[in-house]
């Protein structure tokens, strides 16, 4: 299975790269290209018997085809190694302070175009190549020498190879596909595979009338010139009259790096020109040949990919869950796609109207992306890569756990098992009781609930508390030890220590979030004060309306919830709010908060804490009266919104260092 897999995937990255490569016209997006790749390596990694010569992890670049010169590179031009998020990022600084000390970094906008090498004798450009696949490339002279920003002529009389990235604008890119609509032609992709399919016809005047520009970025024999950094090998390209791009930064340390990325994270939108990542180059050239080559990358630099707020993959299954209050949700299960910078298996399609409206199908190619940046859902079926293997959305009307008949509610898309005994309902209770948010009991996967349960050890929430009751019977399970045991009970024993709005949480109140509970929690500062609240107290409190309010005076009416928190009190339960109390930061106190996009350091819970910690509001809407909208990667529509309406606009640094005043 492994050895077919592997052939899968190597047939798979071929024929993307004869698309890409050679016909400037990818099927598959560059998401799906490099979750291939990185599956293969991990499985040749594992499997190092089964690599083949031929493997896509050992090429550089595409095919050579036939239309174009031969060109051998006297160096090799090669690919750069990729990273994903800022831990990746800390781990490649990490490797490259194993050998060398105090590394400081070059950090570079990663353009998205077509790579060439430019080659001058005593000054004049002589010929243009492609990368090809890193060792022969294309002889293309005669469209680059129609680039208005390659020199002709240096400023000075050298001999001189230097590597960049040719690309098509934004501007220029709109413009001509204004003119393809209203001549009926086929829409230009995209501005990367513009410039590429322009770069590469054989009739220059093709490629000149594009319009295309060209950043230069890399001299590979920088140190024949008196040349010892990567900076200033920059700055000597541009001494020469070569183009460079104007936001490339040296910085001292990854805090540095780490700050360049989140800029450009936020601000890559303002650019006239698309770029599809960071790329992060140690500076000192000495350091570079000390750390040297993979047989594909240079081990002194990365690349930074932006995450993808929308990816392609495959929906294999659509399988059914039940919620712990009851709802049937149908999920997609996808071959695993990297999202926002976190790997995903399966996405919500939400309810059976959804799933009809979009036409969603078993084998279906969909576009997939974090709703709020926290759950994936499916957007939209790419149905041009339809094949006849579609298998069409069937919705249950049983439950698949008890068989219950499932009720669709008036007025409601979603169905609903009303079956109060259900064991789906009651595990979902039981591992929403343990997440992170809610009593944050470690080593409680769900699998682990699921088979408690099956067991008959964990039937209500103060089970939990009973466990070491059978910790003998515990260890004798298959999986299972003295150690991991202790370790499970020691957890669960440490929980009686949270604060009251964990617990709140926990009991799955209906309507009560985390943000709800911490607001109730803070208010009465103990679970016996708010037990006996009145609807009327508890709408005066602010962020508390009519339907919170009535969930809760219900919850504290019901006999049962009663019998379970005086059970959870025998178990020495911490029932007292421990929060801290408000602080009056002047620069946050009584401002208004909104917080978007893809975070990295901290989690929106952990910035909202501090936000109201320090005197502040949160809210999920920017409007003229937010006084600062907080943002991560891929902002959105809130941050277009923040600028229309001059918001103050913070990243995590800049948020971090507010805090800190």
């Amino acid at each position: 299975m492994v050895e077919k897999r592997m052939n899968e995937l190597i047939e798979l990255i071929k024929r993307a790269n004869y698309e890409y490569y050679v016909l400037d016209n990818p099927t598959i997006s560059d998401q799906e290209y490099d979750r291939y790749m990185q599956e293969l390596i991990r499985l040749e990694n594992d499997n190092p018997s089964l690599v083949v010569d031929n493997s896509p992890t050992k090429l550089i670049g595409g095919k050579v085809i036939d239309q174009f010169s031969k060109v051998i590179h006297q160096i090799p031009m090669l690919s750069l190694g990729n990273v994903f998020n800022e831990s990746e990022i800390i781990a490649f600084d990490e490797r490259i302070k194993k050998e060398v000390p105090n590394p400081r970094y070059v950090c570079e906008l990663k353009i998205d175009g077509l790579a060439v090498s430019l080659i001058y004798k005593d000054g004049q450009l002589v010929k243009g190549v492609t990368r090809g696949d890193g060792v022969v490339g294309e002889d293309i002279t005669h469209n680059v020498v129609t680039v208005k920003t390659i020199p002709k002529q240096l400023k000075e009389k050298i001999d001189i190879e230097v590597r960049g990235e040719i690309y098509m604008s934004k501007k220029v890119f709109n413009k001509i596909n204004e003119e393809r609509s209203k001549e009926n032609l086929a829409l230009l992709a995209n501005p990367r595979n513009a410039a590429a399919g322009s770069i590469r016809q054989l009739d220059s005047k093709v490629a000149a009338k594009r319009d295309l520009d060209c950043f230069v970025y890399h001299m590979p024999e920088a140190t024949k010139y008196n040349i010892n950094s990567h900076y200033e090998t920059i700055k000597y390209m541009e001494k020469m009259g070569l183009t460079v791009n104007p936001n490339i930064k040296k910085v001292e340390d990854i805090n540095g790096v780490l700050e360049f990325v989140s800029y450009w994270s936020l601000n890559r939108e303002s650019l006239p020109y698309e770029i599809d990542g960071i790329v992060i180059k140690v500076d000192d050239i000495n350091d570079q040949i000390k750390l040297g080559y993979t047989v594909k990358y240079p081990k002194w630099a990365t690349a930074y990919k932006f995450k993808a707020t929308e990816v392609t993959t495959k929906i294999k299954d659509i399988i059914f869950t039940i919620g712990r209050t009851g709802q049937v949700t149908p999920n997609a299960v996808l071959e695993p796609v990297r999202v926002a910078g976190s790997v995903v298996s399966k996405a919500t399609l939400h309810n059976e109207d959804y799933v009809n409206e979009r036409d969603i199908k078993i084998n279906d190619i969909v576009v997939v992306r974090k709703a709020g940046d926290v759950i994936p859902e499916v957007v939209s079926v790419v149905k041009e890569r339809r094949d006849g293997h579609e298998i069409d959305f069937k919705m249950i009307d049983k439950c698949p756990i008890c068989d219950s008949k499932l009720i669709r509610k008036e007025n409601m898309s979603a169905y609903y098992c009303i079956n109060e005994n259900c064991d789906a309902k009651r595990q979902e209770g039981l591992i929403h009781f343990v997440s992170r948010n809610a009593m944050n009991i470690e080593g409680f996967g769900d699998r682990i609930i699921e088979d408690f349960y099956n067991l008959g050890y964990l039937k209500t929430i103060d089970d939990f508390y009973n466990l070491h009751l059978y910790k003998e019977k515990l260890m004798e399970l298959e999986g299972f030890g003295e150690k991991s045991i202790g370790n499970l009970l020691e957890n669960i024993e440490n929980s009686k220590n949270n604060s009251l709005e964990k617990l709140l949480f926990a009991l799955g109140i209906r309507h009560v979030g985390s943000k709800t509970a911490k607001v109730l929690a803070a208010h009465y500062k103990n679970i016996d004060e708010l037990s006996t609240a009145t609807f009327d107290e508890l709408i005066n409190i602010k962020d508390i309306g009519e339907v919170i309010a009535r969930s809760v005076v219900n919850y504290f009416h019901d006999e049962e919830n009663s019998k379970l928190i005086n059970k959870l009190k025998a178990h020495n339960l911490n029932m007292n709010y421990l929060g801290q109390t408000k602080t009056n930061n002047e620069l946050l106190v009584n401002k208004t908060f909104v917080i978007t996009g893809t975070l990295e350091s901290m989690t929106r819970d952990e910035i909202s804490d501090l936000i109201i910690l320090n005197g502040g509001n949160v809210t999920n809407t920017v409007s003229k009266k937010t006084d600062a909208l907080i943002v991560g990667s891929n902002p959105g529509s809130k941050y277009e919104k923040a600028k229309e309406l001059n918001v103050t606009i913070l990243n995590e640094f800049e948020f971090r260092n507010l805090i800190k005043k």
